[in-house]
Formats: C-alpha cells, sequence, structure tokens
C-alpha cells in the first residue's frame, strides 16, 4: 500500500475507528470539496461579503433566518455567547471578552458541562461569560432552571452530545420555554449532530455545529439561527472573532460539504456489521456486539469485551496495543474501565475493517505464547 501524505512526513498510518473526533483531524475531506477548496484558495474576495452570502447559503440547509460561519464547534461556542452579552452594540463587542458590568451568565445543565478535549467552560469564558449550573450530575427539575435565571443571565446553553449525561436531564424544550418567558437567547452546543434542522425548529436561537463533523467539511463551524441573534454574532467579527477567523477557502469548502451532505451514502447498519462482530467474537479473548450511539443517533458500532480471564490482558492493555502498531488503530475507549472498546465503522476505508480483525487475532495469538 502506498504511502500518504503523513507517512511520508514520517508519522503513522491511521485507521480511525473511533469516530470524528479532532484527535485524528475529524473526518477525510471527498476530493470534490477539496477542488472548490482550492478554487477559492487561488482568488480573492470581498471577505464581508463572502459572509453574508456564506450565511445565506448555510439558512438554506438549516431553515434558519440566518447563519454564520466560524472557524469550528468551539469558536461558535465562544462567538455565540459573545453575541448573547453584548448583543452585538460595538462598545461591548470591543471590549470583550472583558465582560464586567454586563449580563453575563450562562445557565447550563450540571450534566451538560463536559470536557470534549478541552473544557466547554473554556470556550463560554472566552467569549466572556460565566457558566452558572443547574440540577445535580444525574437530575435536573425545571424549577432550577427557573430559579437559576435572574437579572445577570445573558443566555441559556443547551448541549447536545454523547458526552452529556444521558439520563435524568431537561429536554430542550424545556430550555426554550423559559429561554423565551425571560426574553433571552437559547444557544444550543449540537457540535456533532447530523440533522441540521431540528434544532433551530425546536426552539434554538444560536445553534453551533462543526462542519467537519457530520458534514465532512473542511475545519469550519457555523451559528444558524435567528436573524437578530446571527446579526450579533456576525458584529464579534470585528471582536474576538478576529482570533478565530476562517479563511476564504474553508468558508467555501463548507459550503460545498452540505450541498453533497444529503447525497452521502448512509453510515453502515447494524446488518451490514455482523461479518465483523461474528470474526471478532470468534477470536478467544473477545466477545463483539452492535450498540448504538449513546446519544440516540442513528449511528451504529461495534462493542469489544475483553475477557481478561481468556485473554490473559484486559481491554486498556488491548487497546495501547492497537495504537502502539506500525499501524495506529484508534478505538473509542470511553468504557474501557468496564473492559470495553468499540469500532466506529464511519471512519474505516475500505478493508480496514478487516485489518483490524487482523490486528485482534495477532494480539489474540501472542496473549497465548
Amino acid at each position: 500500500m502506498s504511502e500518504n501524505i503523513y507517512q511520508q512526513l514520517g508519522l503513522k498510518r491511521v485507521i480511525n475507528a473511533c469516530g470524528k473526533m479532532t484527535l485524528l483531524g475529524v473526518s477525510s475531506v471527498t476530493p470534490e470539496v477539496m477542488r472548490a477548496t482550492s478554487e477559492a484558495a487561488g482568488a480573492f474576495v470581498e471577505i464581508d461579503k463572502l459572509v453574508v452570502r456564506a450565511g445565506e447559503q448555510v439558512s438554506r440547509h438549516t431553515g434558519a433566518q440566518d447563519s454564520y460561519i466560524t472557524a469550528c464547534a468551539s469558536a461558535g461556542i465562544a462567538i455565540a455567547v459573545a453575541a448573547a452579552i453584548t448583543r452585538g452594540e460595538p462598545e461591548h463587542v470591543a471590549q470583550m471578552p472583558d465582560s464586567r458590568g454586563l449580563a453575563n451568565e450562562i445557565v447550563m445543565l450540571r450534566g451538560h458541562n463536559i470536557d470534549y478535549g478541552a473544557p466547554i467552560v473554556s470556550a463560554i469564558r472566552l467569549g466572556g461569560g460565566r457558566v452558572v449550573e443547574v440540577g445535580s450530575s444525574n437530575l435536573a427539575a425545571r424549577w432550577q432552571l427557573e430559579r437559576a435565571v435572574s437579572e445577570r443571565s445573558a443566555a441559556l446553553l443547551y448541549v447536545k452530545s454523547h458526552h452529556c449525561v444521558q439520563k435524568g436531564m431537561l429536554s430542550i424544550e424545556d430550555f426554550a420555554a423559559v429561554a423565551q418567558a425571560h426574553d433571552l437567547p437559547l444557544i444550543v452546543d449540537a457540535a456533532a449532530e447530523e440533522d441540521l434542522q431540528q434544532w433551530v425548529a425546536r426552539g434554538g436561537d444560536m445553534v453551533i455545529y462543526g462542519g467537519a463533523k457530520a458534514f465532512n467539511a473542511p475545519t469550519s463551524g457555523f451559528i444558524t439561527g435567528k436573524a437578530r441573534w446571527i446579526a450579533a454574532c456576525r458584529a464579534q467579527h470585528n471582536g474576538i472573532a478576529r482570533a478565530m477567523k476562517i479563511g476564504k477557502e474553508n468558508m467555501v469548502g463548507l459550503l460545498a460539504a452540505l450541498e453533497r451532505y444529503h447525497d452521502a451514502p448512509p453510515a453502515p447498519g447494524p446488518d451490514m456489521l455482523l461479518p465483523a462482530v461474528d470474526a471478532i467474537s470468534a477470536l478467544r479473548g473477545f466477545h463483539a456486539d452492535i450498540e448504538q450511539d449513546e446519544a440516540g443517533r442513528a449511528i451504529w458500532r461495534i462493542r469489544v469485551r475483553v475477557s481478561e480471564s481468556e485473554l490473559g490482558l484486559d481491554a486498556r492493555a488491548v487497546e495501547a496495543l492497537l495504537r502502539e502498531g506500525e499501524t495506529a488503530i484508534y478505538t473509542r475507549r470511553y468504557f474501557l474501565h468496564e473492559g470495553v472498546f468499540s469500532i466506529d465503522p464511519r471512519t474505516l476505508a475500505d478493508g480496514e475493517m478487516a485489518l483490524i480483525v487482523a490486528r485482534l487475532k495477532e494480539i489474540a495469538r501472542h496473549a497465548a505464547d
């Protein structure tokens, strides 16, 4: 197999069975999208007008009033928070991220206060926000959300992610109702979500997506929602968003990726994973089955349980051996403490599932020696 560009730089070949993670470069971009990106990189444009036009094009897909393209979803969180605090007023935009004297509290569930590779609190603080947590880690009530809102509140933040606690939390409808009752914007972090319209339709005023996640775009993101708040996001272009600016080429690349998104082949369903499940389960010390995404998305993965008593190795050791080989194989490792890792097929190229099974077979054979 020929070397890829990263191997030519002296880096390992990577098989990504982890999913669309920043850790591994998020997603692979199609040649068609890269051609649009390259063409955009080779020409000049009036950036401010491109920002507006790109927002209009994104909104065709989301059904929102307007949209603003960002460098990534994390930048989108910071910009949306700054928009909520400043409401687009130039003197306040210039003041950010120093929000002293302004309503700057961002109300969110404690079970949504996550780390997705960086603390979400960091992005909120970059936008001048101060987090106010609601409820306990595993349970929250509507009255707690209502009591947390005060004259110091700038926005409510709802996080839709597999990283979040999935039980005992309030719904986005609860958040939308409370936000509307207090004339506050509802920010929705939907970074890895695949549905372009659901979160706006359910009440999000500023809904944040990562372009390189579900949509296989170059590094990018966008905020989509109500015109009033998107205008306030766009105002940050002359404030904190300057340090997070996205290039013209990646704006166009995102638009090209969104145009092709609805025609993309579906992710592998559970039936397509059964041969690999059977092949892994046939190996000594490994027991595989199929699981659905933790956050309820229509994403199916292979869950591999390691029997330490049979194999002589625990799941942590197996996962480390997968990464440390000549080809680095990355799996989802959130539940290694339970003796489990998972294989996400969405990011596998042709033939790579077979290579993973072969590597597990090799590990099982060496463990028996």
